[in-house]
């Protein structure tokens, strides 16, 4: 008789955890997403602040190399605001390049997270 009474328990079991785990798979996966985005713009920040501070180059070709990193890791969208100019870095001439991305969730669309990163060199000496 007991066993009758219980038939149909492991879905509502099931039902439940389940509502309770995907939200939480989910907020996983986009703190993932995001921080695997921010990182990537750092790092091509860093880079094009590099190469834009060596002697023979520019702020415009740090820029350039920035968009052309951003590109190749992620995509075309997050490398659209991405700007290069004179700066000092620690109190010596230098090059910042900045980054601003929108993220959006679980890079579906929808609400998204605004994302600002820069990367600074010294400039070399000729």
């Amino acid at each position: 008789m007991r066993r009758r009474n219980q038939r149909g328990s492991a879905v509502v079991d099931f039902v439940l955890v389940l509502a309770v785990l995907v939200p939480l798979v989910l907020g996983i996966l986009q703190v993932a997403l995001v921080m695997l985005v921010r990182n990537t713009l750092a790092a091509a920040a860093s880079d094009g602040a590099r190469y834009a501070a060596t002697a023979d180059r520019g702020p415009a070709d740090g820029a350039q190399r920035t968009r052309q990193q951003i590109e190749g890791a992620l995509a075309a969208r997050f490398a659209e605001d991405v700007r290069a100019f004179p700066a000092l870095v620690g109190g010596a001439p230098g090059v910042e390049v900045q980054v601003r991305a929108r993220v959006p969730a679980l890079g579906l669309g929808g609400p998204a997270i605004e994302l600002e990163v820069s990367g600074h060199a010294v400039e070399e000496e000729p």
